[in-house]
C-alpha cells in the first residue's frame, strides 16, 4: 500500500541557549538560522524547511524564552508563545545536562499544558551528559509533569539522532499536501539570510565585548555580471549597535574586526547562494533602538 503524504508545522521551544538554532540548520543541512552561544540569538520566527520522500516538515524556530528588559525582549517572548499555540506539533527542547526543572523551563510547561498541545521532548547536548543515569533521571522529572508524544535524546553539534528526531515528527504529522516547492528550505528573504548571517557572525567573533545591542539592516542586494559574464552579488549591509564604544570595538583596530566579520559572513553567503558575492558592511550608532517602536516592529511575528 502506498504511503500516504504528510505535513505540518512544528514550533521548536525552549530557554536561550539550548541549541535550537543548531537544531535547525543541523535537521536541514543548510544556514537557515543564526547560531551562536548567547542570549537571544533568534530574535524573529525562522520558517526552515524540511523536505522527505513522504513528508514535508515546517520548522520555526522562536526566539529563547528569557526574562525580558527590553521592548524587544517583550516582542521576542510573544512570538515564542504565540507559536505553541499555532501548530500542528511542539519541540520542548531542553538541555540534556541540567539536574532540575528550572524557572523558564517551568515557565514554558505551563504554556504547553495551558494549549494541550501534542509535544515531542527533546534533549540536546547529550554528548556533554557522562552518567546515563542522570539523563534517565532528567527525563523522569519531566515526564511526571507532562504527558509528551516522545522523548528523543540528541547532540545537534555531534549531528547524533537528528533522523531518530524527523523519523518520530514524521509519525506524529497527518496527512497533508506540501505546502512548499522542494527545492525551498526556508521562507526567509534573501536580504533576511543575510542579515541573520552577519549578525551570527558578530556575535561569535566579540564574545563578551558586545552585549546583543545590536541588530543588522541589508541595503542593498542586487545581481550583476562580471565582465567574464559570472554572476555576482553585491549586497550592502550596516550593523548598528547602542553605543559609540561598540562602534569602535565592532571595527576593530584598522578595521581588523569588521573584516573578519565580512570575511565569514561572505564565505557563508557564497556558498549559501552557489555565487561570488561582493559584501560591504558599515556600522552606525543608534542609541536605545531595543526599545525604538519602529525597529522592534521589524521583530514582531508577521
Amino acid at each position: 500500500m502506498e504511503e500516504k503524504f504528510k505535513s505540518g508545522f512544528v514550533s521548536m521551544i525552549g530557554r536561550t541557549n539550548v541549541g535550537k538554532s543548531t537544531i535547525i540548520n543541523g535537521l536541514v543541512g543548510e544556514k537557515v538560522a543564526a547560531v551562536a552561544n548567547k542570549v537571544q540569538t533568534t530574535r524573529t520566527a525562522i520558517k526552515a524547511i524540511v523536505n522527505r520522500e513522504h513528508s514535508q516538515i515546517i520548522f520555526i524556530d522562536t526566539p529563547g524564552i528569557h526574562k525580558p528588559k527590553s521592548k524587544l525582549s517583550e516582542t521576542m517572548l510573544d512570538t515564542a508563545f504565540t507559536f505553541i499555540h499555532d501548530v500542528d506539533l511542539v519541540l520542548f527542547v531542553i538541555d540534556a545536562t541540567s539536574k532540575e526543572i528550572g524557572r523558564g523551563d517551568s515557565r514554558i510547561l505551563e504554556k504547553i499544558k495551558e494549549e494541550k498541545r501534542k509535544t515531542i521532548l527533546v534533549l540536546n547536548k547529550i554528548d556533554k551528559v557522562t552518567q546515563k543515569e542522570e539523563l534517565l533521571k532528567l527525563i523522569d522529572l519531566y515526564q511526571k509533569e507532562y504527558n509528551f508524544t516522545a522523548v528523543v535524546p540528541i547532540s545537534a553539534t555531534k549531528k547524533e539522532n537528528l533522523e531518530v528526531l524527523l523519523d518520530e515528527i514524521e509519525k506524529n504529522l497527518k496527512e497533508g499536501p506540501a505546502y512548499y516547492d522542494i527545492d525551498e528550505y526556508t521562507d526567509q528573504t534573501t536580504r533576511q539570510l543575510v542579515e541573520e548571517i552577519i549578525r551570527e557572525k558578530a556575535l561569535k567573533l566579540l564574545e563578551d565585548e558586545v552585549p546583543h545591542g545590536i541588530y543588522v539592516e541589508t541595503e542593498k542586494v542586487k545581481t550583476r555580471k562580471t565582465k567574464e559574464k559570472q554572476e555576482i552579488y553585491d549586497i550592502d549591509a550596516t550593523i548598528y549597535c547602542i553605543r559609540e564604544s561598540h562602534k569602535g570595538i565592532i571595527i576593530g583596530k584598522g578595521g581588523s574586526m569588521l573584516k573578519k566579520i565580512g570575511t565569514y559572513a561572505r564565505e557563508d553567503l557564497e556558498e549559501m547562494l552557489g555565487t561570488k558575492v561582493n559584501l560591504k558592511i558599515w556600522v552606525k550608532v543608534k542609541e536605545d533602538w531595543l526599545n525604538n517602536d519602529a525597529i522592534v516592529k521589524k521583530f514582531k511575528l508577521q
